[in-house]
């Protein structure tokens, strides 16, 4: 089932213990666009013995979801059939600027209209070499090594760690 679009804000904290005294909580409508625009993102699974595994990938932020694929037989397609809580992280990598931390459950999406869309989303932000065809339920490419299934994740908890001339920590919880 597809995520349902952000009908109403996330509940925002302030985490004051990892924040600069007059800092305040950054609003939602300002940590989206990284999201938006993340080209890679960071995605953290747990190995069925417990042991965690975490790689780069690339991202689509689309109707409040970030959505990745992966190959069926990549580490991180088994690790989500045993588990499929994950973390996705993105940001700047420097010392100024937001780093994000996306909390969720990866959910495969199966709806041929709706890969659809998502294939057109990817070449809209990745360009012509990413583009995928939708067969049998996942996107196929010759060139990205056959065929890959598309996960997503709809945000239970974000953090947002902010650096410039001071720090900030934000939560954002959102309902489900």
């Amino acid at each position: 089932m597809p995520a349902q679009a952000q009908t109403q804000e996330p509940q925002t904290d302030l985490d004051p213990r990892y924040s600069s005294p007059d800092a305040t909580a950054t609003p939602w409508a300002e940590a989206l666009p990284s999201l938006e625009k993340a080209e890679i993102s960071w995605l953290s699974t747990v190995r069925p013995d417990g042991r965690p595994h975490v790689t780069p990938l690339m991202s689509v932020w689309r109707d409040g979801a970030l959505h990745f694929a992966t190959g069926e037989q990549e580490r991180k397609a088994l690790n989500l059939a045993a588990n499929p809580h994950v973390v996705l992280t993105t940001g700047t990598n420097a010392d100024e600027g937001c780093d994000l931390v996306v909390e969720g459950e990866a959910v495969q999406v199966t709806d041929e209209n709706r890969l659809a869309q998502l294939a057109a989303a990817w070449e809209a932000k990745y360009g012509p070499r990413w583009h995928f065809e939708v067969r049998a339920e996942a996107f196929d490419s010759k060139d990205h090594g056959g065929r890959a299934l598309v996960f997503e994740v709809a945000p239970r908890t974000v953090f947002g760690f902010s650096r410039g001339e001071g720090f900030s920590q934000t939560r954002w919880r959102f309902a489900r």
